[in-house]
């Protein structure tokens, strides 16, 4: 019997440490060791490939329009690049307008956190305690836009047995009617699990039945070995009603640091989400803006990084085979690792480093207990396939010959 997401979701959100930086509490955990050999850092979700060459001579082109206070929405070549890229890269209903369906932002990280506030205000009371619901484990973010949007933080376990997405079977009608909005990753992070089209069509008919949003986290979509991602857009209907999709160049372009994303689809919510943005939030350069407008204009350095992700990912298959319950991914550029036999996901970390050098995430750090003490991300590690490919193989070697 499926037991059903109200049950088993924290109240309140759960413990002030489950809500801290899982990186905060990484570094806690390894301070009283020291890395057993040169220190290889799989750790954090950093792109660590070139930055695309085009970069700088924008950059140089409108330098002086730093003197500039943007606008919150994006400047009109952004959105409308961002919008033609969309259409090329998904079967959209219909394409994106520029001028309403599309809104800059400083990275999907910021887009997402303000979304959760827009959303209480966007679907008006619902019929109890309000709730966002969000996959477990999870990008903290969501947990923590939840909380400041005083929403209850409702956990859907993310395991192998469901695929490594919610389980919407899962839902019960008391839970959705007061569902403010549901975070979805696809592909996810940690696992890399990707949602197919039909089932960004059921969730679709359950926002639209029930009156909630659907924020859809696509940062990972074009980081992928084999075939590529859809988006939740595909399936919104002509008029995008209560779906938004959120992109970046942070894993796409290899530019994390330059913080350039953008949130697209149902105008109404967008309208409101640009009220709150233009008041409260860091608006993007314009410079940047341009960047952003060439590197959605060119597919080469994405195919570029995809074939580097590819070869690392054949290394994984290679060094790792069917160890720690080892799947490729269908995307992202994170490897998902069952170490419950190897001491747990603390333990698995503490010996890597202290041992191998090797710096990884315990799962556990990267979720958040269930009512029931269940911790869907226990006894997993994630590993970030970051480093070039020579690194990358030498870390693979010394984690099956630390671990066993």
């Amino acid at each position: 019997m499926a037991m059903t997401a109200s049950s088993r979701a924290p109240q309140s959100g759960g413990s002030f440490e489950n809500e801290r930086s899982p990186f905060a509490r990484l570094a806690e955990l390894l301070a009283p060791y020291q890395p057993g050999k040169p220190l290889i850092t799989l750790s954090l979700g950093e792109p660590q490939h070139p930055v695309p060459s085009f970069v700088g001579p924008v950059l140089a082109q409108h330098i002086a329009e730093f003197g500039r206070y943007p606008i919150a929405k994006g400047i009109e070549p952004f959105r409308k690049a961002a919008a033609n890229w969309l259409c090329r890269r998904f079967s959209l209903p219909r394409p994106i307008d520029p001028e309403t369906e599309i809104l800059v932002l400083n990275g999907s990280r910021e887009g997402l956190f303000f979304a959760a506030l827009t959303a209480t205000r966007y679907v008006g009371e619902r019929r109890g305690a309000p709730a966002i619901l969000v996959p477990n484990p999870f990008y903290p973010v969501y947990g923590v836009g939840a909380r400041t949007a005083g929403c209850e933080t409702i956990c859907l376990p993310t395991t192998l047995e469901n695929g490594f997405l919610p389980d919407l079977d899962s839902l019960d009608e008391a839970t959705l009617a007061r569902t403010v909005a549901i975070y979805i990753a696809s592909p996810a992070n940690p696992q890399g699990a990707v949602a197919s089209r039909d089932y960004f069509s059921r969730l679709k008919q359950l926002a639209d039945r029930f009156g909630f949003v659907i924020l859809s986290d696509e940062c990972y979509s074009e980081i992928y070995t084999r075939d590529a991602p859809g988006s939740a857009l595909e399936c919104a209907g002509p008029d995008f009603a209560n779906v938004v999709a959120f992109q970046s160049l942070s894993k796409r372009s290899n530019l994390p640091g330059m913080r350039v994303g953008f949130a697209a689809g149902d105008s109404k919510f967008l309208s409101m989400f640009h009220e709150l943005r233009n008041v409260a939030a860091p608006q993007v350069p314009v410079p940047l803006q341009h960047v952003a407008v060439a590197a959605y204009g060119d597919e080469t350095h994405v195919e570029e990084n995809r074939r580097l992700y590819r070869i690392k990912f054949d290394l994984a298959d290679q060094i790792l085979g069917n160890r720690y319950g080892y799947r490729r991914p269908a995307g992202g550029f994170c490897v998902w690792l069952d170490v419950s036999r190897h001491g747990g996901d603390e333990a698995a970390t503490v010996k890597l480093y202290s041992e191998a050098g090797v710096r990884v995430v315990p799962g556990s750090y990267l979720a958040r207990p269930q009512p029931d003490g269940f911790n869907p991300g226990k006894g997993y590690i994630r590993l970030a396939l970051v480093q070039d490919g020579e690194t990358t193989a030498q870390a693979l070697h010394r984690l099956v010959e630390t671990l066993g």
